[in-house]
């Protein structure tokens, strides 16, 4: 398992969630362009599924769900730009995506301005987003109380199909 997610994956676990980690590409010590680590992640994460990721491997996910039919996309602390640059916004590919979207987001988050986030989400058809006060890129500070409202997005997802 992706060392980085294990504390989601456990927390996951704990509610009842069957939860895995996806192995997402890396060139030496650095991570592949988002686009290009698509196809792994098609592969581990079949048509069908709840998708989702922390961070690149959200923006992976939400990539993928262009390709193929998920039931719905977590997406934790989404890279919605780079730090010091929300002109860069990565989310040109967000009203394309039509399985419901649950993000879950620090306010204080260096990648992805609040204001900024409010405003993007309504992009995409089904989204919902929560956000935590005083959190940074990274959810582990509040991860029990993330890793519940994920646990009830996909119990709503499961009780609704």
């Amino acid at each position: 398992m992706a060392v980085s997610m294990g504390p989601y994956v456990d927390a996951l676990r704990r509610r009842g969630v069957t939860a895995s980690a996806v192995e997402l590409p890396r060139h030496g010590r650095t991570v592949v362009k988002a686009e290009k680590a698509v196809p792994s992640f098609l592969e581990q994460v079949p048509a069908g599924s709840i998708g989702g990721g922390h961070s690149y491997g959200g923006r992976v996910a939400s990539l993928a769900a262009l390709e193929t039919t998920y039931r719905g996309l977590i997406l934790l602390s989404y890279p919605l730009h780079r730090p010091g640059h929300p002109e860069e916004l990565r989310v040109e590919h967000w009203p394309r995506i039509r399985c419901p979207v649950l993000l879950l987001s620090g306010e204080s988050d260096p990648f992805a301005r609040l204001d900024l986030l409010r405003d993007a989400v309504h992009r995409m058809p089904q989204a919902e987003l929560v956000t935590y006060p005083g959190v940074r890129h990274g959810l582990i500070p509040v991860v029990e109380a993330a890793m519940e409202r994920a646990a009830e997005f996909v119990r709503r997802l499961s009780s609704s199909g």
